[in-house]
This record gives C-alpha cells, sequence and structure tokens, in this order.
C-alpha cells in the first residue's frame, strides 16, 4: 500500500505524530474557523468547472466499452498509479471515474448518471453532496471509493447503522471485487481480531458508532507511542507492540452526513467502565418517592428548554420529606442534586418518547432517527434516576476512560466527504466545525412532488382523527400511504386508532426496527399505510408498484413538525423518488412540542382564537410561523452543539496541562 498522503498533495494537510496515519487536531481558535469558513466560498467550484469534469468522463465512455474486463482493470491501475503520485487532480479522477462507471454497468447492471459523477467528484474534493432523497447516493458513493482504495487508502464508508452498512457492502460487492479491492464489514458485538481483520481490507463499511469507539480503544491501546516507536517494537520481535484496530483515518465517506455530523454530535462519546455504586440503590428510590410529592409552579418550576429547578418552597419540603433519612441525606447541596435529578426523570424524559424498556432495561431513543441507542447512558446519575423510576435493576456508575466528540474525530480524518438529501440549512456549521463547503447536485430528472396546505389542528386528538380519515381516504384511491410521527408513543396512538376504525396497516418504530427492510419493502403497494417514526426516513427505498405510481404515487403525511426542518424534508424526501409523482401534506397540532418550547405565547393565542372561530389560518403566515419555531430550535441545538465542542477543547488543554495523551 502506498502512502496515502500523497492522494492530498497540496491540500497543506498537517499528519499527526501517531501510531497510524491521521490529520492532527485542526485549530482551536474561533478566528481561524471563522477565517476557514470565508475561504469555503472560493472553494465549491462553478458550474462550467462541473460541467467539464462530466464531459471529460462521458467522453471516454465509448472507449471503455470497447475494452475487455482485462483491460479495464489495466486501466484503472494506470489510473491508481497517477492518482498515488499526483494526488486527486481532475484528469485521473475522471479516467478512473469512466472506468468504475463501465465496471459498474457490466458487473451491477447500474450505470452511474452524470449527477452521481457529480456527486463523487464532490467526495474526493472534501466536500458535502447534497443529493435529492432516491439520486442514488449509495451507487454514487463507488466511484469514490475504487478510485481512492485502488490507490492506496484505507476507505471507511460510514454509516447509520449496521443494517445499512452490511446492506450496501452486499450490493456493491461485485464492483469491489471486480477490481480485486477486499471489502470489510464492521458490526456491533464483533470480537476485537475480527473487526482488526476487517479493518485491514481496503474498503469497510461501518456504522459511526463502531467506528468511533473503534478508535478510542486504539488511542487507549496506542497511548503515546509514535509511528516510528510502533515500528521499533515491532521490528525486535513484537513483543509488547500494540496492534492497533484500524490502520489509519485516511479517506471517510459519511452517507447522511447532516444526520451523523450535525444530530449526533450534541454529546461525545465515551469508552467507560462501571464501578459499584456508592450510594446504593435505595437512595435513587427515595430520590424518587420525595419528587413525586412535589407540585408543579409551587415547588418547582419547568423550563422550555427542557429544565427544571426548585422553588424555595421545594427546598423547604424536600428537606422536610428527608427529615430523618441518613447519609447523603443530611446535606442540602445533595438534597437539591438529588432531587433536581429525580424531577427530570419525572417530568422530563418519558417512556417510548425518549427511551424504551426492553429486556428490563432503560434504553435510550435517538430523537432524530427514532432508533434504539443500547451503548448510550444518560451521566450524573440521570440514568440511574430513570431506572429507579421504572423499577428496573440500578446500574452502577460509570467512569470515563477516553472520550471524543464527533467534531474532533472526523476532523482527523485526512480526506472527508459527505452525502446527504439535507445539508443546506447547516452549511455554515458544516464548513466552521469541519471544513466541509456543501455542494448542490441537481436531479436526474425533474421532481414531480406535490406540497398539498398545511392543516393544523387545536387538540392532538383532533390531529390524530383527521390523520387516520385522510390515510383512509388515500388508501383507499389505490395509493400507499406513509405517515410519519416524532416518537413510539405517538405511533402506536395512530395505529390504536386504526385498529378501531378496522384498518389493515403497519407501524415502523424502534421496536420492529428488527424487520425494517421487510416493512419499508412493501409500502409501496396499493393501499397499504405504514406508520413510522423518523427512523424511515434514513438510507431506505420504498418502491413503488406499478399500481400505485399510476393512482399518483406515494403520499406522505408528517404528523408533527421536528425541531429540525431538514428532518422534515427527509420525511417528505421518501415521496416522489426518481420522477415518480407523490404528494405531501401536514396535519398538525398546536399541543405540538414545537409549538409550545418555541412559539411565542402571543402567536399560539392567536392561532387557537382563530381555529375556535372555524377559520384556518392563513397558509402563509402559518409557514412563516413553523420556521421561525424551528429557527429558534435549532439555534439552541447549534449552541448545544458549540458547548460540546467548548468543553471537548477545555478536556483537551487539561490532559495537556497534566501532561497526560491526547485521547
Amino acid at each position: 500500500m502506498s502512502d496515502a498522503r500523497a492522494l492530498l498533495s497540496g491540500r497543506g494537510i498537517e499528519v499527526a505524530d501517531g501510531a497510524y496515519l491521521e490529520r492532527a487536531d485542526p485549530p482551536a481558535h474561533i478566528v481561524e474557523e471563522w477565517l476557514r469558513a470565508w475561504a469555503a466560498r472560493l472553494s465549491g467550484g462553478t458550474a462550467q468547472r462541473k460541467g467539464r469534469f462530466v464531459r471529460r468522463v462521458n467522453a471516454l465512455e465509448t472507449q471503455m466499452r470497447a475494452m475487455d474486463e482485462a483491460a479495464l482493470r489495466a486501466a484503472m491501475r494506470t489510473q491508481a498509479l497517477r492518482l498515488q503520485t499526483g494526488g486527486l487532480r481532475e484528469a485521473p479522477v475522471a479516467q478512473a471515474f469512466a472506468v468504475v462507471r463501465e465496471a459498474s454497468r457490466r458487473v451491477l447492471g447500474l450505470r452511474h448518471h452524470d449527477v452521481q459523477l457529480l456527486g463523487a467528484w464532490a467526495l474526493l474534493r472534501g466536500q458535502i453532496a447534497e443529493m435529492a432523497t432516491g439520486e442514488g447516493k449509495t451507487l454514487a458513493a463507488t466511484l469514490a471509493v475504487c478510485a481512492a482504495a485502488a490507490s492506496g487508502a484505507a476507505v471507511h464508508v460510514v454509516t447509520v447503522n449496521d443494517y445499512l452498512a452490511e446492506r450496501d457492502a452486499r450490493d456493491n460487492a461485485p464492483l469491489y471485487a471486480f477490481f480485486g479491492l477486499t471489502l470489510g464489514v464492521v458490526k456491533q458485538d464483533m470480537p476485537a481480531d475480527d473487526r482488526r481483520r476487517q479493518y485491514a481490507r481496503d474498503v469497510v463499511y461501518v456504522s459511526n458508532k463502531e467506528l468511533t469507539f473503534d478508535y478510542l480503544k486504539d488511542r487507549i491501546a496506542l497511548g503515546d507511542v509514535s509511528a516510528a516507536r510502533l515500528k521499533l517494537l515491532r521490528l525486535r520481535g513484537g513483543a509488547g507492540a500494540p496492534s492497533p484496530l484500524l490502520r489509519g483515518l485516511h479517506l471517510a465517506i459519511v452517507d447522511e452526513a447532516d444526520s451523523v455530523l450535525i444530530d449526533e454530535a450534541r454529546t461525545p462519546l465515551i469508552i467507560s467502565e462501571t464501578l459499584p455504586n456508592d450510594l446504593g440503590e435505595a437512595i435513587y428510590h427515595e430520590a424518587i418517592d420525595i419528587a413525586g410529592h412535589l407540585e408543579s409552579n409551587v415547588h418547582f418550576h419547568q423550563g422550555r428548554d427542557r429544565e427544571i429547578w426548585l422553588t424555595p418552597a421545594g427546598e423547604a419540603e424536600s428537606a422536610r420529606l428527608a427529615a430523618g433519612k441518613a447519609g447523603v441525606w443530611t446535606s442540602p447541596l445533595w438534597q437539591r442534586e438529588l432531587i433536581g435529578k429525580a424531577l427530570s426523570a419525572l417530568h422530563l424524559f418519558h417512556r417510548d418518547r425518549h427511551y424504551l424498556l426492553a429486556d428490563g432495561k432503560v434504553q435510550i431513543v435517538d430523537e432524530s432517527t427514532g432508533r434504539v441507542m443500547p451503548d448510550r447512558t444518560w451521566e450524573r446519575g440521570l440514568h440511574q434516576m430513570i431506572e429507579a423510576k421504572e423499577g428496573c435493576e440500578i446500574s452502577g456508575e460509570r467512569r470515563t476512560l477516553s472520550q471524543i466528540t464527533y467534531q474532533r474525530f472526523f476532523g482527523r480524518y485526512l480526506l472527508l466527504g459527505g452525502m446527504t438529501g439535507t445539508a443546506r440549512e447547516v452549511a455554515p456549521e458544516l464548513k466552521r466545525v469541519y471544513d466541509l463547503p456543501v455542494t448542490k447536485i441537481p436531479t436526474h430528472q425533474p421532481p414531480r412532488r406535490i406540497r398539498l396546505p398545511d392543516r393544523v389542528f387545536a387538540t392532538s386528538r383532533e390531529r390524530w382523527e383527521a390523520v387516520s380519515a385522510r390515510a383512509l381516504e388515500i388508501a383507499g384511491e389505490g395509493r400507499a400511504v406513509l405517515v410519519g410521527t416524532r416518537s413510539v408513543e405517538a405511533s402506536e396512538r395512530l395505529a390504536r386508532i386504526f385498529e378501531a376504525r378496522g384498518a389493515a396497516h403497519t407501524v415502523l418504530n424502534a421496536r420492529q426496527d428488527a424487520c425494517e427492510a421487510e416493512t419499508v419493502a412493501r409500502a409501496g403497494e396499493p393501499g397499504r399505510i405504514t406508520v413510522a417514526t423518523n427512523m424511515a426516513g434514513r438510507g431506505t427505498d420504498i418502491k413503488l408498484s406499478p399500481e400505485v405510481e399510476r393512482a399518483g404515487g406515494l403520499h406522505v403525511i408528517l404528523t408533527e413538525f421536528h425541531e429540525s426542518a431538514r428532518i422534515d424534508r427527509q420525511l417528505f424526501g421518501r415521496s416522489a423518488r426518481q420522477g415518480n409523482p407523490g404528494s405531501v401534506e401536514a396535519i398538525v397540532s398546536l399541543e405540538d412540542e414545537l409549538f409550545q418550547r418555541f412559539l411565542p405565547p402571543l402567536a399560539r393565542a392567536a392561532l387557537a382564537a382563530r381555529l375556535r372561530g372555524g377559520s384556518a389560518p392563513n397558509a402563509h403566515l402559518f409557514r412563516l410561523l413553523v420556521a421561525f419555531a424551528q429557527a429558534r430550535a435549532q439555534a439552541r441545538d447549534r449552541r448545544v452543539r458549540l458547548d460540546t465542542l467548548r468543553r471537548d477543547r477545555q478536556w483537551l488543554r487539561a490532559l495537556g496541562f497534566v501532561g497526560r495523551h491526547k485521547k
């Protein structure tokens, strides 16, 4: 294998002095970050340059079709050598893409469209390719993967879960085999030796969580060992030489990049060990019992940003209820801490919305994707408090061994690119934090999606009745219907309404994620009603039957606006893919969390008054209010992510001060 640094010639990358090849930590000064953000305006490339690149590839198509398989492989070896010595310049990349497209046509039966060429070229230029849902991002990535891997770089294709990693690797395996590229897949619960063998291959498909945790394991095992010292240890016979899982952070292509780099970047990833719980299980149950006797707006107040605090009356009542209890209850400071955590567990975190109970354990649900995160726990005793609330066994406290943010981890790749259908809303943050400009890729065919007027109801009950009636109406026309909900609780409430009406339907949420592929595969059949949380909006393709396509395509009903407009666009993007017909609409309630937390009270009152009078709100004004509420919510989330990044840098400075290696 060649040194992957050759691929990045001319980019000014500073390489870390570690056991394997990775970029040094990016500059931490905010002025430098903003300078890099402004410089991004010059790096997106012009329409003329993009057109020139596509013409270059297309001009080679006739020549490639005339080649036999041996000649195609030889042509790829020639371009790989040029990439190794000269970097990712336009001419050899165009040649390599032409070879890969012809091989894909023969091996997979799929020919890359021009827009997929543009998307893959953006990946190799260190950009986010914003490609509309259904435009074939997975196939587009194979162009960049083959070109880079054939040149000697370790290529990591990062997906949001094991299912997608395994599926995408399986679907594209024949193409990689054609060029003699070895393919690996890393999944949850895979033994360390198996992981090491998978990472040693040319192309590795892996979820973002598995990859980041494996990097942390390497940081713990390698410590301060440099590349030179690791080689020396191995030359001496390998005694004491650590064997890392990964072979370097060369090139990462992140699928659903906004989900991984933005939505999941609010908290650091932590490797910890479980310690005996010094407080004892009884303390948590006592705290829940005391908190259950406190009254809202008398003993405590609840803020809009999921915060809760005791009033003076609450502190006095807590002290009264804790009187006579021994141990930490004798400390007023501990009383406030424990009761505060217990109140949060009771009033801010709800079963089937923020977490599920599975096998007697509390498992966190990702609010952006609707998926269970079995490897995550809340910190500082909150998780144990929720376990006490639910009557589960109290788990031990955790001690951090190593941690890293997604911002810092992905920033250490020598070359980082990504794909998503929804990036424009967070383009400034992607550039500022990851140095990733966003390039919008046009659609292969003109979109035919129809956006119907929004409908808003005063109460949640009215909304669910309207949603069920509308879904049955559309299904009765021979079309397929996808109803998107924000939580497991909401999906199951709607399912009960369909059951009461005797309507056939399918539910897809965190409880049924094991049968996701089968559910999605049948969601495009005539008369099919699928109720799904946000997990249905990522990485899956609803194939329409000919009957459904003739009847008007898939109809999507959004039942609650998400705090991020991107999540709504992902759901709407399930309809009218690849030039198919389709329609979307929103049927929501003023009781929804977005309106309750982020819409000014005066605006909510005006909308409620209009609804009570039997009039629908002005459509244009209502969408402006939704956009305003989402902007406020997203500003809060940006502050959380920036605070996470700030704390991470403080942690790094503290490690440097005490002389520890920066893990």
